[in-house]
């Protein structure tokens, strides 16, 4: 990649983040004499920890980790969610906004160096405000971009309720990220597009997931790690820690500020004319 001036690092930061909000099989056992009981034993005893550890099901993984947030009946009730944030990026720190229709729409305010970005999803379509991609007025987004950011109506996060909301899951085995040996949940939504969730296994909370995504014409891989969950005043957890790497660019979200089921005038979402 050509080496970028600082200016154009900003812009292809904003750009990047803004349009990519947030893209085994068990061995067979022969067996064999065995010439003692101990090793009979042991053998059997390996043989019934990997079975348990794969009678697990993307389902089951995933239904933990529902239960992790506060439960599929407390995430039912939720209905709209506002968060007041601030990105940390280049020694910059920007106030953003975000509020969310569940199901419905999705809009993000941030106040970068002045300049206000806004980016809207909603079911069917998309929007953005964006001076750094040359885009001071409110401009459509590009199919591909919807389809890759459409998952941002559904919170807490796309796993939950997958299969009503058109998507399909696969679980591919368990990674190492940091020293947690976490589930790996390959996620793919109506559209086809893959995105794998990484579920640590003591506590069911999403500790990264890896996308991936185009930006100013090139492809990157969008990591983000996903950190301190707070209970919240409506009694769910959401984590209000969440580092996205792209590659040579990094941003750093904290959240100062969450509100669930407040009033949200369904009108923001609308594309000015």
């Amino acid at each position: 990649m050509n080496t970028m001036s600082k200016c154009g690092q900003k812009k292809f930061i904003v750009y990047a983040y803004f349009t990519l909000c947030i893209r085994n099989s068990f061995p067979i056992f022969m067996l064999q004499k065995i010439k003692s009981m101990k090793t009979c034993l042991l053998a059997l005893s390996a043989l019934l920890l990997i079975t348990a550890a794969k009678a697990q099901t993307a389902d089951e993984i995933i239904a933990k980790h529902i239960d992790a947030l506060g439960g599929k009946d407390l995430l039912a009730k939720i209905t709209s969610v506002y968060l007041e944030s601030s990105t940390a990026v280049m020694g910059n720190d920007a106030p953003t906004k975000t509020s969310v229709i569940i199901g419905k729409g999705y809009k993000n305010e941030t106040d970068f160096n002045g300049q206000n970005i806004v980016q809207v999803i909603t079911d069917k379509s998309g929007w953005a405000i964006n001076p750094f991609a040359g885009a001071s007025d409110a401009t459509a987004m590009s199919d591909d971009d919807y389809k890759a950011s459409s998952d941002a109506v559904f919170l807490p996060d796309p796993l939950v309720n997958y299969a009503a909301n058109g998507g399909k899951v696969e679980l591919a085995g368990q990674e190492k990220v940091g020293e947690v040996n976490a589930y790996k949940i390959k996620y793919t939504n109506k559209y086809g597009l893959e995105t794998v969730y990484y579920i640590d296994p003591t506590t069911y909370y999403i500790i990264q997931s890896v996308k991936k995504g185009m930006a100013m014409g090139q492809e990157v891989t969008v990591t983000a790690s996903i950190s301190n969950y707070q209970k919240t005043d409506f009694g769910v957890f959401m984590p209000f820690s969440i580092n996205i790497d792209m590659g040579q660019f990094s941003l750093a979200i904290t959240t100062k500020k969450a509100e669930i089921n407040g009033t949200i005038d369904p009108t923001i979402f609308d594309m000015p004319k």
